[in-house]
């Protein structure tokens, strides 16, 4: 009953946003010819990621028949990121943010390709798939918070929500067609060829890197030692309540929140009596939502009640997320997965935006380095969580724990930082 006011005041947030859409303002970031290169290259390579993505997944289930083991891959993704992501984050302080990238998406290039070799070889197991997926994570570790602080490298400030909301945009494109293309690619030609794809995707990316004109950021000098930068960017982040906040709403929604999509596969056989056509169907449905929900984002243009979009995002994706639970019928299942899409899009399109509005900018490399943490290193854990839940309790019983734990902390969230909802 505490959480009843809750109700009128979404209806408040839904009816601001409807007045407040400007479709004329969703590119406006693509006037920078930086930023231009990196959309289009981004896109391509995307594209290809969740093509290896869904074929994994749908792999790795057709191997063992295990919903654990799915939770297994996913966690052994993420270790790198406890072990190198903040790190990662000091790194892109110290060194060019271009450069890292290059050598980032090279290694996930590398990676995909001898993916590729293995799996057209039929050489490829299990355990294979574990290692590959932790040194891919690995790459990751180091490559995520270089590409978030990269961003304000790209546009000028005033441009910034916009340009994040665009980088969803390219995001959830691909999740939007990568996998629907990669259900059909399987089923036709094998996983293989889906490896393949995204490891070429990964070209495109490079070259626009190459083809920047971007003026180096001017970087603080400094004696201090690398752990001695990472502490200070962890006590900023603890001292500042409102990007300890929004770091911790992040944490808590890939903890409890996104991982269900671990599960889809396993989701796709035995709650929908599908197969890898539809797995590739339900991974593209939460793409579709997601997109339309970084467009309207985009849409907004420089909007000043981004705590309010954020609240919203925050209460309305658990919810969907039941009613995803005990869906039963294909269509009824991907109409809540689009509506998953955009309410996750709205929790953390925001949250990164007011993360980089509030950070100093000669410790954003770090602060983001703490926030891909929070994401990366807790999404393994919540996958690790869900796969042993399902495989105890079932798929739908799991989704329901998580979704009702979700929409509970969002709750108090809501209810005990009301600061959050003021932020512009």
């Amino acid at each position: 009953m505490r959480f009843l006011w809750l109700s009128p005041m979404i209806g408040v947030y839904v009816d601001r946003l409807r007045r407040q859409i400007d479709f004329r303002q969703t590119f406006s970031s693509l006037r920078h010819p930086n930023y231009r290169l990196w959309f289009w290259g981004q896109l391509i390579s995307l594209f290809g990621s969740w093509m290896q993505t869904t074929a994994l997944g749908f792999l790795v289930y057709e191997l063992t028949r295990s919903p654990a083991y799915l939770g297994y891959v996913g966690f052994a993704a993420g270790i790198p990121t406890w072990l190198f992501m903040a790190y990662g984050g000091v790194f892109a302080d110290r060194a060019s943010r271009r450069r890292v990238l290059i050598a980032t998406q090279t290694a996930m290039m590398v990676l995909a390709f001898v993916l590729a070799a293995m799996t057209f070889l039929h050489l490829i197991q299990p355990w294979h798939i574990i290692l590959l997926a932790f040194l891919m994570g690995a790459a990751n570790a180091f490559d995520a918070p270089a590409r978030h602080a990269f961003v304000p490298d790209m546009v000028p400030r005033e441009d910034l929500t916009n340009a994040i909301a665009l980088n969803s945009t390219i995001f959830n494109s691909a999740i939007a067609v990568g996998p629907a293309v990669a259900g059909v690619t399987y089923a036709i030609f094998g996983p293989a060829w889906c490896f393949m794809i995204n490891g070429l995707s990964f070209l495109a990316v490079i070259a626009a890197l190459l083809m920047m004109n971007v003026k180096p950021a001017a970087r603080k000098v400094s004696d201090a030692t690398a752990w001695q930068d990472l502490k200070d960017g962890f006590s900023y982040v603890l001292g500042h309540r409102l990007i300890r906040t929004l770091i911790f709403l992040v944490l808590v929604t890939g903890l409890f929140g996104s991982s269900f999509v671990v599960l889809i596969p396993a989701w796709a056989v035995n709650i929908l009596h599908g197969n890898a056509t539809t797995n590739g169907w339900l991974q593209s449905a939460r793409g579709v939502g997601a997109l339309m929900g970084a467009l309207l984002i985009a849409s907004l243009g420089r909007f000043n009640f981004r705590g309010r979009v954020l609240t919203l995002g925050t209460v309305a994706f658990p919810t969907v997320l039941l009613v995803f639970a005990i869906a039963r019928w294909l269509p009824a299942a991907l109409l809540a997965l689009v509506a998953s899409g955009g309410a996750l899009v709205f929790t953390f399109n925001i949250a990164n935006a007011l993360v980089q509005t509030l950070v100093k900018d000669e410790l954003r490399g770090r602060v983001m380095g703490i926030y891909s943490l929070t994401f990366f290193g807790f999404l393994p854990v919540g996958s690790l969580w869900i796969g042993l839940a399902a495989e105890k309790f079932g798929e739908p019983a799991a989704v329901i724990i998580n979704a009702g734990a979700l929409l509970a902390f969002s709750g108090l969230v809501a209810l005990l930082v009301p600061q959050l909802r003021r932020l512009e």
